[in-house]
């Protein structure tokens, strides 16, 4: 009798560990469509600002730009009549000029989406829900057409002058036997004297 019921309770249990190793409900895919979520008018009003901000900023790098590239000009050019070599650095300057040139038509697209705001209050308020999420989109759009059309020139151009302090730092430490180890103090102070 004992090893009867020690065998029901074996079967149970595996039965009942069979059972545990399958799920209860059943999973499904979701659609080729999932749901979109909806936007609130709150999340609307922070990606405006957000795009509002990086329009002015945006907008600082294109004003006095002929005055901004001559100031740079003229320091390449007293750098190589020192003698050293900015040849990397003239055609980062000559490209991001060139660009700029060719991006400004696209920032002054951007600065008509600003003007109209259309689902936007002055302030920044949503007013229209549908018109301000395709004015959010279309502002969107314009800032990758402009980024596109600088072609990453900024950063190539900074890359270019880092690499050429560092390069030319790296003449003055061998000149005047100086450790690797220096400082940003010390860095900025030497970039300072090069008067670049």
């Amino acid at each position: 009798m004992k090893n009867i019921f020690n065998k029901m309770v074996l079967t149970a249990l595996v039965a009942a560990l069979v059972f545990a190793a399958f799920p209860m409900t059943s999973a499904f895919a979701q659609g080729e469509n999932p749901p979109k979520t909806d936007v609130t008018n709150e999340q609307l009003e922070q990606v405006w600002a957000r795009q509002l901000k990086a329009y002015e900023k945006i907008g600082k790098g294109f004003e006095d730009t002929d005055a901004q590239i001559a100031k740079m000009q003229a320091r390449i050019d007293k750098a190589a009549e020192s003698g050293k070599d900015v040849t990397a650095l003239q055609s980062a300057l000559d490209a991001f000029e060139s660009a700029l040139k060719s991006a400004k038509p696209n920032y002054d697209s951007i600065r008509g989406v600003v003007t109209l705001h259309e689902g936007f209050d002055a302030s920044g308020k949503v007013t229209d829900a549908e018109k301000a999420k395709s004015t959010v989109q279309e502002m969107r759009t314009k800032m990758q057409e402009l980024k596109s059309a600088m072609g990453g020139t900024g950063k190539a151009l900074r890359d270019a002058l880092k690499a050429f302090r560092e390069a030319n730092i790296s003449r003055l430490r061998k000149s005047f036997n100086m450790p690797f180890g220096l400082g940003k103090a010390d860095f900025r102070s030497l970039s300072n004297q090069m008067k670049f």
